[in-house]
């Protein structure tokens, strides 16, 4: 039972010496993280606010771009299906129109 516990001792002992590198980079990674946040949080602080106004400029930009191209594209389409159904009509009438002209030809013909 003594050698158990001895080499149950041993074994955490090793796999302390294994993961002690992992820790001591995770250990980094947060003081590296940490002093990120703080750089951060100073810029955002510093009023440093020109950039970011610049940005919400542009965008409020192109959100009002995007709408008067959205109404030109609605326009247009209600245009051209405007212009389909004046085009359909039309050809309606071409066709009649012809229709017509070739009886009159033929009962000029037939006299």
């Amino acid at each position: 039972m003594a050698t158990t516990a001895a080499s149950s001792s041993s074994s955490s002992n090793d796999l302390e010496e294994v993961l002690k590198p992992f820790y001591q980079r995770a250990s980094q990674a947060e003081d590296r993280l940490a002093r990120l946040e703080a750089t951060l949080s100073s810029t955002k602080d510093s009023g440093n606010g020109e950039p970011s106004k610049k940005v919400a400029e542009l965008q409020s930009q192109l959100e009002d771009a995007k709408a008067e191209l959205a109404l030109e594209r609605e326009k247009s389409l209600k245009e051209a299906q405007q212009l389909a159904a004046e085009n359909a009509k039309l050809q309606y009438r071409i066709i009649h129109l012809v229709r017509a002209l070739k009886e009159a030809d033929s009962k000029l013909a037939s006299k």
